[in-house]
């Protein structure tokens, strides 16, 4: 099964009357501090489906109201990282593939995934790259990849969101706040947290896995589904000691459940300590609060932390409260604290991001979690209706765990993880397991 390449362009924003004047946008404290790397999900669509003719002009459309997605990354005169809003374009891709859609199905992540969206290896200049693949049955599969440092995926969902609305001939609602100016540091700066170790790190410091078996197998990659039947008697479970008061929620149930999982697959050892990370949106923890259309990033991360004697000893519950506990502190005055020490420490102490895909990842004792479970990935309704599969691709990235909503639709969950083979071939045998 081979995908053919018919076209690979790039596109400009479809400005109507005179384009704006802003010639470039600083990044700010959060863009600086995420994934420096291009992220790719994928989308499969039944037929009837619109012409790609269509789908290259919403595109355009859509692109001359999120113009950062057109231009380029550089730096200012003072060597300040900045996007250059030069209607430089996104790459647009046409291909094919001799086959029905179904003979492929159901698509799981693996490397014939990368075959279905441009490459994320090398120097990327363009910031989006779409490709769409039909098939002989009528239907398309988008591939959809984008720079992490422009948006998140709260940002990067509404967008897509924008593409779907613009191929309809609908107007774009809600536009987009641009403003990455909002976040100014305090005078004088109260830095409240620990942020070294957190969200920054010394690079001289090296990291290492000493408990870390050096005969382990390569990195697996598999999907798994929660039913919504499973996840309420799981929620249950976790929120037995409570009382009366408020139940812990289905994800942080279901990431007690799959730390501890994971963490008794990987065999560790009782007194080494586990740690996850958990990515918070800061939308909706500052105060005041920042609208659900402010484009750019805007997450930092929780980091739990136990021994893995406890872990594994106490029942569920036991995690479930280290999450929503350490999750809750992830506030405003957290933010707050990590805009101060962000604008005054970081170039002080010369320190880096903790979170860096450049390198080969290995998480292990640890696990960082990501939620997808909020965004509206799903309303991507192109003029065919709404898809059918919506998934990342192929990132063999040990210890990561992706939660995305089932296409079912009926509320129940698909965690998409990445482990070493042995951990996972363990991890399957007990993830199912209610104690």
């Amino acid at each position: 099964m081979r995908v053919r390449i018919e076209s690979s362009r790039v596109i400009k924003p479809l400005h109507e009357g005179i384009p704006p004047t802003t010639n470039h946008i600083p990044l700010s404290v959060f863009d600086k501090v995420t994934f420096d790397a291009h992220m790719a999900i994928i989308y499969a669509y039944h037929p009837p489906n619109p012409p790609n003719a269509t789908l290259e002009t919403g595109l355009r459309k859509a692109l001359s109201v999120y113009r950062e997605w057109a231009g380029r990354l550089s730096k200012d005169n003072d060597g300040e990282p900045i996007i250059l809003l030069n209607d430089a374009g996104v790459r647009f891709v046409e291909a094919s593939m001799d086959i029905e859609l179904d003979q492929v199905m159901p698509l799981k992540p693996s490397a014939f995934c990368l075959s279905l969206h441009p490459s994320i290896q090398g120097n990327i200049q363009e910031l989006v790259q779409v490709q769409i693949t039909r098939f002989t049955c009528g239907s398309i599969v988008v591939g959809f990849t984008a720079d992490h440092t422009v948006a998140d995926g709260q940002a990067t969902s509404n967008f897509l969101v924008a593409w779907g609305q613009a191929c309809r001939g609908l107007e774009i609602h809600p536009l987009p706040l641009h403003d990455r100016g909002i976040f100014k540091p305090r005078d004088p700066p109260c830095i409240e947290f620990e942020h070294r170790g957190v969200e920054f790190k010394n690079p001289k410091l090296e990291q290492f896995h000493p408990l870390l078996d050096e005969d382990v197998d390569g990195v697996a990659v598999d999907q798994f589904h929660f039913s919504l039947g499973f996840l309420a008697k799981l929620k249950a479970k976790a929120s037995s000691r409570n009382g009366n008061d408020k139940s812990y929620s289905t994800f942080e149930s279901l990431v007690a459940h799959l730390w501890k999982a994971v963490t008794k697959a990987r065999g560790l050892s009782a007194y080494q300590t586990t740690s996850v990370r958990i990515s918070v949106n800061g939308r909706m923890r500052m105060d005041p609060r920042i609208p659900n259309e402010y484009f750019g990033n805007l997450v930092l991360w929780a980091l739990p932390t136990a021994k893995v004697k406890d872990l594994l000893r106490e029942p569920v519950p036991y995690g479930a409260k280290l999450i929503h506990d350490t999750v809750a502190k992830v506030n405003d005055n957290y933010f707050r604290s990590f805009i101060d020490f962000a604008s005054h420490k970081v170039k002080e102490e010369n320190l880096v991001p903790v979170v860096d895909m450049g390198q080969s990842v290995i998480e292990c004792p640890n696990l960082d979690v990501s939620s997808w479970l909020r965004f509206p990935f799903y309303d991507l309704d192109l003029g065919g209706g709404s898809p059918y599969v919506f998934m990342p691709s192929y990132y063999p990235l040990e210890g990561t765990i992706l939660l995305l909503p089932s296409f079912i639709g009926d509320g129940s969950i698909d965690a998409v993880i990445a482990l070493f083979e042995d951990h996972l071939a363990a991890f399957k045998q007990i993830c199912y397991e209610l104690e």
